[in-house]
């Protein structure tokens, strides 16, 4: 939609349509700066709806969690040594003998869409966990969302749950950790290795394996491996974690995010509204239905 500038077509009306979009243009160009402090001043307060894609990004994890779990329910014959014979007739009349490695191929193709889910699953945690913050009002303020969007995981974590108090939590975060660093240095770094195995050391006993980091983040290489993950038993620990996020004080969220799918209002993190909200299922579906009334006003025009 814009702004257009339009004329006659004459030669002289078309100079000056051109010479008032160069100066909209340069207006522009030397109003940045000011919206640019707007902007500034705007985050620093909790006048701000903060965008919940809540919904989609669960969506695209469960999509690929269900493609994972087909994908290995087809593999019929686990064995890596069965092969399937292919015969092909050319052209010519002659016989070709090709052979095919199936379930291995089926099952390389189940561990990247196991690995794929995975990745979906952080990346809706990551989205999220922000969103569980801001409602359960330990996230006020723009500067807040952008500073722990900017975060690690862990801090994202830490800001929606108490882990202090949930020890089962607790260790099932531990495990995720971990599960991310595998993750991370498998698909973001470069698929080196699960583990970040990237050399190989020349040493007298023949060629072993160097990480590029130690898990425990005492020295920058290391020797030491850890327990390398699977996606099965990876993606069972993603479901608990799903379920336990969900739990107790923080049931009510989940209505408000993945059900109803409504923007986050940081006004009412600092008011006090989503506080009272979050006490019970009841107070938060009495709280979405008063919002979505309001919304369908605003929208409509009926105020």
């Amino acid at each position: 939609m814009g702004l257009g500038v339009f004329s006659a077509s004459t030669a002289q009306d078309e100079a000056i349509a051109a010479g008032i979009v160069t100066a909209v243009n340069k207006g522009v160009g030397a109003a940045r700066p000011f919206f640019d402090h707007l902007a500034v001043e705007a985050a620093s307060g909790s006048r701000l709806n903060v965008t919940n894609n809540c919904a989609w990004l669960f969506s695209r994890y469960t999509y690929l969690r269900e493609q994972f779990r087909e994908k290995v329910a087809s593999v019929k014959d686990t064995s890596l040594y069965k092969i399937e014979k292919l015969v092909t007739t050319m052209p010519d009349g002659a016989k070709v003998e090709s052979f095919s490695d199936l379930t291995f191929s089926d099952l390389q193709e189940a561990r990247w869409i196991g690995i794929a889910a995975i990745d979906a699953f952080f990346s809706w945690t990551e989205h999220v966990l922000i969103h569980l913050g801001i409602l359960c009002g330990n996230i006020k303020t723009g500067e807040d969302v952008a500073r722990l969007a900017d975060s690690e995981w862990s801090e994202k974590v830490k800001a929606a749950i108490d882990l202090s108090v949930e020890k089962e939590t607790k260790d099932i975060y531990e495990e995720l950790l971990e599960v991310r660093r595998q993750v991370r240095n498998y698909m973001a770094h470069g698929a080196f290795g699960k583990q970040g195995e990237a050399f190989q050391f020349h040493s007298a006993t023949g060629a072993v394996p160097v990480n590029l980091t130690d898990p425990q983040g005492r020295s920058r290489f290391s020797m030491w491996s850890v327990p390398s993950f699977d996606e099965p038993k990876a993606i069972e620990v993603a479901e608990t974690f799903v379920a336990k996020l969900w739990e107790g004080e923080r049931a009510p969220a989940k209505l408000y995010l993945e059900e109803a799918g409504l923007q986050v209002i940081l006004t009412y993190a600092s008011d006090g509204t989503y506080a009272h909200a979050m006490f019970s299922e009841e107070d938060m579906e009495h709280f979405i239905k008063s919002l979505t009334h309001e919304i369908d006003n605003a929208a409509n025009m009926d105020w």
